[in-house]
């Protein structure tokens, strides 16, 4: 009964029609009767309180105000501006204060009555030292108080093409509303009682009524709370249950011992001591590996801790159980750099280490096709090339995905397929992800994290100074240079404008030469529009240490590794997210000395600007930086925009809601370790539902 009346096309609401049932569909996604059940309001306005004209305060509320209009004035505007104004000269015992028509006068000279009580409702805005309210809601005390009122008034999600089609807020209200009688809350369960009782839960159909027509502040809490529960708890239901099929399930390759290859870099060729974090994941990769289920584990390290050492040290795990192994990484930069960290790192083993990328010569790209297949070559680092179907392997034991966020769903698929038993998979990340985050977009992934620097690294010493510091600033990196070390100025990337950037930099890059000058300084300069041969030559000159100057607009690629530099300079740092800052500043701190980082801004700084340059200034913790670039910025541009569509969460925010989100997955695990096939009498409603929303795609379909 139920599903049926909820899945009725929105058409045949009373009140919609064809019309007005296409630009629902188009603009809100509204299909049927159950979608706009759940189309949650943005906001409310609390119509509970009613203000005096001198508690006015110039603010963002709207507010409510009893009080007469005394006399209309129509003014007419100034050459320069279309149209007149109809002003009202609106009073009560404490005040008086404006409301202002530029449209609708005719109606409001006819209808409205003088010296006689109004509620009017709005936005003040102050002029001089008078309010003024522009197009007030207005209704007389004496139907005011007649009417049935909700005392907090929903705002819903809205677009300019449903206002221009009169389809306002309170006409959406209308359908909810309209949605509720024809559906008579019929709205069934689907946690189990004991979970109910446990949290204090709000029954389901009560919460959806609660959100949409809400009594009280207290009531609307309890009402977004257990709708919030909700939406994250089967979210969390969906990522455990698909991480217990593949424990369970998806047998993996057992490595089951660890052998002369592994033994023997442990014992005698780490270039230094392993930090305990770098101990403790090995050895919960080590557990993995020798469980007979398929390994999905993510390793989340900061820049420069250490993730290279602990990737090779798994491959060579693979090694000794006769498996290979492959590490795929986004860019050639990036694949270049891991190739020449690994073969670094094992020159004293005697291990064939490959490259593969799109660059690779055909001929050379043959023969690791046949080293492949025929199990001779061991590890095979990589781009997108190793997706191909050319390349086939004799037996992948182990597949390693560098910065993994930047490969697609399917992509990463067809790597899994190049075997009949799936390869274990490391994902491996630079990015810290916030908790919250990692919860939700990798909740069915096993997290690994690398929280401490290698030893003899000192934290880079970050400041902020504004542009008219530069010349101390430029007496510093002398002073720098003086004692044989390099540095980076980075100027920001504007992507609208080429030119722009083009122009900031060759503007800095003369100021930068009178202030360096030839023969006793050399500078270095990339930037988008050279070739590529060209970059490459002035990127070696400065890693050979022939400049003491590397100025680039575009972000130097992750993966430049100078230990020698010691100073990054960051140009108009405003401009930059936090991630992208913190990502920088990890160029510099390299190598053994004592490494710095300089924000330079103008004095014109956004508020959001002023927390980003004290965030990056009290700390060098990539995780907690996350955490505040979560909080400024929201999880969609964070993990940038071929992932925002993941958390298209309807009513739960991921950095408000992160105490509830524990809770929720708390609670799920708990379930599915009692009852993972959801079996037990008092799970069946839960299991109806879940497996509804899994069908319908509610649940953002999760794959890692």
């Amino acid at each position: 009964m139920e599903n049926s009346i909820l899945y009725t096309p929105i058409e045949y609401l009373k009140g919609v029609g064809p019309q007005r049932g296409e630009i629902l569909r188009k603009e809100l996604n509204i299909h049927f009767f159950k979608d706009f059940i759940h189309l949650f309001p943005n906001r409310y306005i609390d119509k509970t309180r009613y203000y005096k004209i001198n508690e006015l305060q110039s603010t963002n509320a709207d507010v409510q105000i009893i009080g007469k209009i005394t006399h209309l004035k129509s003014i007419e505007s100034a050459k320069n501006f279309k149209g007149n104004r109809l002003t009202a000269l609106f009073e009560d015992e404490t005040g008086e204060m404006e409301l202002v028509w530029f449209q609708g006068q005719k109606w409001i000279k006819e209808n409205i009555k003088l010296n006689t009580p109004y509620v009017v409702f709005g936005k003040c805005n102050l002029f001089g030292q008078t309010f003024s309210m522009a197009h007030p809601e207005m209704e007389l005390l004496s139907e005011h108080e007649k009417n049935v009122r909700l005392s907090m008034q929903p705002v819903y999600p809205s677009t300019e093409k449903l206002q221009k089609k009169g389809i306002t807020n309170k006409i959406i209200h209308k359908f909810i509303h309209q949605v509720f009688l024809e559906t008579h809350h019929l709205f069934e369960e689907n946690l189990p009682d004991y979970l109910l009782d446990e949290l204090k839960l709000m029954p389901k159909k009560n919460a959806l009524a609660s959100i949409h027509f809400p009594k009280n502040l207290d009531v609307l809490a309890k009402a977004e709370f257990r709708l919030k529960f909700e939406e994250l708890f089967f979210i969390q239901l969906q990522l455990i249950t698909k991480n217990l099929v593949r424990k369970n399930k998806i047998k993996g390759f057992v490595f089951e011992k660890v052998g002369q290859y592994f033994n023997d870099f442990y014992q005698n060729h780490l270039p230094f001591e392993l930090t305990n974090a770098q101990k403790r994941v090995l050895k919960e990769i080590r557990q993995d590996l020798g469980s007979n289920a398929q390994m999905n584990r993510l390793l989340q390290g900061d820049v420069g801790s250490g993730k290279t050492i602990v990737a090779l040290m798994s491959m060579l795990l693979a090694l000794d159980n006769g498996f290979q192994s492959c590490l795929m990484a986004p860019t050639e930069i990036l694949a270049t750099q891991h190739f020449n960290g690994l073969s670094e790192l094992a020159k004293e083993l005697n291990i064939p280490i490959k490259l593969l990328t799109g660059s690779t010569k055909t001929a050379e790209r043959k023969l690791i096709h046949q080293a492949l297949e025929d199990g001779s070559l061991s590890i095979i680092i990589g781009t997108h090339a190793l997706l191909e179907e050319k390349v086939q392997f004799h037996n992948l034991g182990l597949a390693i995905i560098d910065e993994q966020h930047r490969f697609g769903v399917e992509q990463r698929s067809r790597l899994w397929k190049k075997n009949d038993i799936p390869p274990h998979v490391l994902v491996m990340t630079a990015t810290p992800i916030p908790r919250t985050l990692a919860m939700s977009l990798y909740g069915d992934l096993d997290i690994s994290v690398i929280d401490e620097l290698p030893p003899g690294r000192k934290p880079i010493q970050t400041v902020h100074r504004f542009d008219n510091q530069r010349g101390k600033v430029w007496q510093f990196v002398k002073q720098e240079i003086a004692k044989g070390r390099q540095a980076y100025v980075v100027y920001p990337l504007i992507q609208e404008s080429s030119t722009l950037d083009y122009k900031n930099l060759m503007e800095g890059f003369e100021m930068l030469s009178a202030e360096f000058p030839l023969p006793h300084y050399a500078i270095s300069i990339v930037h988008g529009q050279m070739k590529p041969q060209d970059k490459e030559f002035e990127m070696q000159r400065f890693i050979k240490g022939e400049t003491q100057l590397l100025i680039a607009t575009t972000v130097i690629e992750v993966g430049v590794n100078v230990p020698n530099a010691s100073v990054m300079i960051i140009e108009s740092a405003e401009r930059f997210g936090l991630s992208q800052l913190h990502q920088l500043r990890g160029r510099v701190g390299r190598g053994a000395e004592q490494s710095y980082c300089i924000l330079m801004t103008g004095h014109k700084l956004s508020n959001e600007g002023k927390t980003r340059m004290e965030t990056m200034t009290r700390t060098n913790d990539g995780f907690e930086i996350s955490e505040v670039d979560l909080k400024l910025r929201g999880p969609g541009d964070l993990m940038g925009t071929q992932q925002s569509g993941i958390l298209n969460l309807r009513i739960a925010d991921l950095v408000k809601d992160r105490d509830i989100l524990q809770q929720a997955r708390y609670h799920a695990i708990k379930i599915l370790k009692d009852d993972p096939e959801l079996s037990k009498i008092e799970h069946e409603q839960l299991k109806k539902s879940f497996l509804a929303l899994a069908k319908d795609k509610t649940i953002w379909n999760y794959i890692s």
